[in-house]
């Protein structure tokens, strides 16, 4: 049966309908969701600037990364956005305290995911230790952090000049930037992402002895640097000998 005019009329408009409207939809949700996204991912530093809330695809480096994040990056991303969402006050030792607070949180949660998932003796022998001084360390700042909570300002969050308000941006900045690429071994995952993470509070440690005033922080400060630097080296041997896992 021969179509007529009229009908083969009817099906390009109706064709022509439905690619605009789909195309229209298409638009539509991705400005939806790239507006949502400018809008939640900005919160401000310790320099007064804005921050990326380090979502998925900028830990992950890449689309692997973002759609399917492992439990160790999804950890450290949740400790950065918690981070971020600590608004300074202006005392160098109840600002380090809290951000350190947070800070050891996180390791405690991806010393727990290492223990659950993770297979190498070494490594659950690792968070184990981290875990148990993380907690203890816990409890000290926040019993610190009580203490310091009326302590006067003496330093100014929101200048980038301003000596400890940079060195503590830089010690998160660099946590961003040194992320690795994701790896899929859960042992592998907890060595190179700890690895960056301790860095980040060894530079945290280091602006507080630097510029911190109470006694007791910096203190605590010196044993964190010491610690954990050498869980570092621990870290990084461990990744030579096992450079063969992805």
């Amino acid at each position: 049966m021969k179509n007529s005019p009229i009908y083969l009329t009817a099906l390009l408009v109706a064709t022509l309908l439905l690619s605009s409207c789909t195309n229209d939809h298409t638009a539509d949700s991705a400005a939806t969701t790239a507006g949502a996204g400018a809008n939640a991912s900005t919160t401000h530093d310790m320099a007064g600037a804005t921050h990326s809330a380090m979502d998925h695809a900028a830990m992950g480096h890449g689309a692997a990364g973002a759609s399917e994040p492992s439990p160790q990056l999804t950890a450290m991303n949740e400790m950065m956005q918690q981070m971020h969402a600590t608004t300074p006050t202006g005392n160098t030792d109840y600002d380090f305290a809290r951000h350190m607070l947070e800070h050891h949180k996180g390791a405690v949660v991806m010393a727990d995911i290492e223990l659950r998932d993770g297979q190498d003796a070494t490594m659950r022998r690792m968070a184990e230790q981290i875990k148990a001084d993380q907690q203890q360390e816990i409890r000290e700042l926040t019993a610190a952090a009580a203490r310091l909570k009326s302590a006067p300002a003496n330093y100014q969050p929101e200048n980038p000049a301003d000596p400890f308000s940079s060195k503590m941006k830089a010690s998160m900045d660099g946590m961003m930037q040194d992320l690795p690429q994701p790896a899929t071994d859960p042992d592998l995952s907890f060595n190179q992402l700890m690895t960056v993470h301790h860095q980040s509070a060894v530079d945290m440690a280091q602006a507080q002895l630097a510029h911190g005033r109470d006694p007791q922080l910096k203190k605590m400060a010196q044993q964190m640097i010491t610690a954990q630097q050498q869980e570092i080296q621990q870290f990084k041997a461990w990744h030579a000998a096992n450079a063969n896992k992805q």
